[in-house]
């Protein structure tokens, strides 16, 4: 299924306590529909000492939001999204606040 959401996006934070924030999208984990944002939801980690950490210690890290909870950003405004077939057939997501094009999904298809 395709997403609304991919990584390398401009996404704002629509729910929680990071509502309003923005962020890069890092990672998007499709088996459980959820996106990791930089700087957002950022929780302490404690790690055990392991060979590549003998220290252990206190992490700070992004954790996973829900990808309901993010819509992407054009113009400092969140939008939805849609996609569009061109008749060359290619297929482009596009933001439906002003229409820019955000990523092309498949180039131009051979006839």
């Amino acid at each position: 299924m395709a997403r609304h959401i991919r990584k390398g996006d401009m996404v704002i934070i629509t729910a929680g306590n990071d509502r309003g924030a923005t962020g890069e999208v890092m990672r998007v984990i499709p088996k459980t529909s959820r996106v990791v944002v930089q700087g957002i939801n950022v929780r302490s980690k404690h790690l055990k000492p392991s060979q590549n950490n003998p220290q252990g210690g206190i992490v700070r890290r992004e954790m996973p939001v829900h990808i309901s909870n993010v819509s992407p950003v054009v113009d400092g405004k969140p939008t939805r999204v849609r996609w569009e077939t061109r008749d060359d057939g290619s297929k482009v997501r596009i933001a439906v606040r002003g229409g820019k094009e955000l990523h092309v999904l498949r180039g131009a298809r051979k006839k």
